[in-house]
């Protein structure tokens, strides 16, 4: 840990800025378990994962010096790719992420030491995942991309969750489920990993997109423990569709889905999420993150929008010194799309393997 700049506040006190590594140091653990805006994404696990898989290098920004308790840290990783350029992103493949603040907070301090980071790496930008902006934003930051972003509250009862399912699209999808005998299999083990990944490339490939590599699944559900579960839906023994869940204290988060499409009659998507829902209010949780989705893809919308989440819009910002036309990272002309559809199951695999590392 080392400090890198001293910056003043209004009432002209010094403010010391620190950069600390959130897998080497303990104090990460203790805020991320203790602040209100901190996520499954926030999590030691996720940071490692992002490490093993991808060689990324997770560092904090914060005002707490060596030996003190941590007050605030905004996490970010750096990202150097030869293919879309050398960045900071808070953070990579995590659908949003919070600065983690104190009440008094010294934002306009970190942000300033974080573009002095930027413009001291050369990077072609940082990207903040907020899901709440400070009013203070600093003028340095702007608005990029466009999300939307949906969470359903748990508290009500298990019936009046029902009730507020829509009634065709929802509700009676869930009771074939339950007509056709799906099984609901949970855990972590090699085998789940193997049937969803294996749904995975099914939907990726009708999606005509590239799959995570196996070893981020792999590594997410080494490290991340008990905080992240596999639930597959079978039809007597054959996997119908997979849903991956992450866990922060009373927050449960969808992050991953998967399905066969020859059984998507049979309900089984609807059916593992109410097995969520259900499973998650018995547990506790307070709240479901159905996570972002493409302002284009009405249909993923429309489709979280009937399980009664409120629908908000989701910003990502920027700060960038230098401003220039980035690699697309939605795979986005057609040619592509085509051979991602027709390649077979290793080479589309080798092809995620080698492109997400440049995505982050």
């Amino acid at each position: 840990m080392k400090s890198l700049f001293t910056h003043f506040n209004k009432s002209c006190i010094p403010i010391n800025v620190y950069f600390i590594n959130p897998l080497l140091d303990s104090r990460w653990d203790t805020l991320v378990a203790c602040h209100p805006r901190a996520s499954a994404f926030h999590q030691r696990g996720w940071l490692e994962a992002l490490k093993r898989t991808y060689g990324y290098e997770p560092l904090v920004l914060t005002s707490s010096a060596p030996g003190e308790p941590l007050h605030d840290g905004i996490v970010l990783c750096h990202i150097s790719s030869w293919l879309t350029g050398n960045r900071l992103v808070s953070l990579p493949f995590a659908d949003h992420c919070d600065f983690l603040l104190s009440e008094q907070g010294n934002y306009s301090q970190l942000m300033a030491q974080l573009a002095a980071e930027c413009d001291r790496l050369r990077c072609k930008y940082v990207e903040l995942r907020p899901l709440m902006i400070s009013p203070d934003l600093s003028g340095d930051l702007q608005p990029g991309s466009s999300y939307c972003f949906h969470e359903l509250d748990l508290t009500p009862s298990l019936d009046h969750l029902f009730r507020g399912l829509h009634k065709d699209s929802i509700q009676r999808k869930i009771r074939r489920a339950e007509r056709e005998q799906l099984s609901c299999e949970q855990g972590r083990s090699n085998q789940l990993i193997d049937e969803f990944y294996q749904l995975l490339l099914m939907t990726r490939r009708r999606h005509q997109l590239p799959p995570q590599p196996r070893n981020w699944f792999a590594n997410l559900l080494e490290c991340m423990g008990d905080n992240i579960k596999i639930r597959l839906a079978r039809k007597q023994n054959i996997p119908v569709a997979a849903i991956v869940t992450l866990r922060h204290g009373s927050s449960i988060v969808y992050k991953y889905g998967c399905s066969d499409e020859q059984f998507h009659h049979l309900g089984g998507m609807p059916f593992l999420f109410w097995r969520i829902i259900a499973d998650s209010k018995a547990s506790g949780a307070q709240t479901m993150d159905f996570g972002r989705s493409d302002m284009d893809n009405s249909g993923l919308i429309a489709f979280k929008d009937k399980f009664g989440a409120t629908k908000s819009t989701l910003t990502y910002y920027r700060y960038a010194k230098y401003l220039g036309r980035e690699a697309s990272s939605k795979w986005e002309t057609s040619a592509i799309k085509q051979l991602f559809s027709m390649l077979p199951d290793a080479l589309l695999s080798t092809a995620g393997r080698v492109l997400y590392r440049h995505m982050g």
